[in-house]
């Protein structure tokens, strides 16, 4: 099996750009859900661009199954989530200009803020995940700091231009799945997925979990969210049966 984390960030994006009510990331949860999501992933970001500090606590309450928070290692944002306890927490790198989420944490030149992050969050009761690049040296990191899992960007694939490129980066995450599956960490990856390119990525042994936002909300707008969901999850069930 693997599992499909539906980021319902850019709901939230949609409903802040004019201030209102609406969309409500709380409905779009609720549906995701009856879509077959095995779990939602927000991102609680500094600048709370998206989503707010109340729609963290309201999804808590709603989401029955898996709910995975992504955050920066400030003290404010992991204390929320300490408050919170969200079934996992995602560590990921934030800067204030850009667009989305740019690459992994660096956990080498980063290794004491995560590790106090990475403290305080187990303390809660929360399973930690860190979001990292498909590289060796950061997933020997992630085992040193006792991470119980990895979300593995997939950015470079996704972003692949040539067969020969995606190839390559394919290979490259093949390989980091190996790497962490040595380490017994837990396999997740995400970034940049989408319906023509996350059927090579489902397939790949080991990976547990895929967390997919902007090309499910942005097929959302035209076929809804239930539809949405359902189709991404029956292509990475498919890909995963033919392995």
């Amino acid at each position: 099996m693997i599992r499909l984390g539906v980021n319902i960030d850019h709901v939230a994006t949609v409903r802040q750009a004019r201030k209102a009510k609406e969309p409500n990331p709380i409905a779009a949860a609720v549906l995701a859900l009856l879509g077959g999501a095995d779990g939602i992933t927000i991102h609680l970001r500094e600048d709370r661009r998206h989503i707010q500090d109340r729609d963290v606590h309201l999804l808590r309450q709603i989401v029955t199954t898996r709910l995975n928070l992504e955050l920066s290692t400030v003290d404010e944002i992991v204390d929320i989530a300490c408050a919170v306890k969200p079934n996992e927490a995602t560590l990921v790198p934030e800067r204030r200009q850009e667009l989305t989420t740019e690459g992994g944490l660096d956990l080498v030149s980063q290794q004491q803020a995560v590790a106090r992050a990475m403290d305080k969050l187990r303390k809660a009761g929360i399973e930690v995940s860190l979001f990292i690049d498909p590289n060796s040296r950061q997933i020997e990191m992630a085992h040193v700091l006792g991470a119980g899992a990895v979300e593995i960007q997939t950015a470079r694939y996704s972003e692949a231009r040539t067969p020969a490129d995606r190839k390559r980066e394919l290979t490259v995450l093949i390989e980091s799945t190996d790497l962490a599956r040595s380490h017994h960490l837990h396999v997740h990856m995400g970034h940049g997925l989408d319906y023509e390119n996350v059927c090579a990525v489902a397939a790949i042994a080991g990976v547990e979990e895929l967390n997919i936002g902007h090309s499910i909300v942005s097929r959302a707008v035209l076929v809804g969210m239930e539809r949405a969901v359902r189709e991404m999850k029956e292509l990475m069930l498919r890909a995963r049966r033919s392995v």
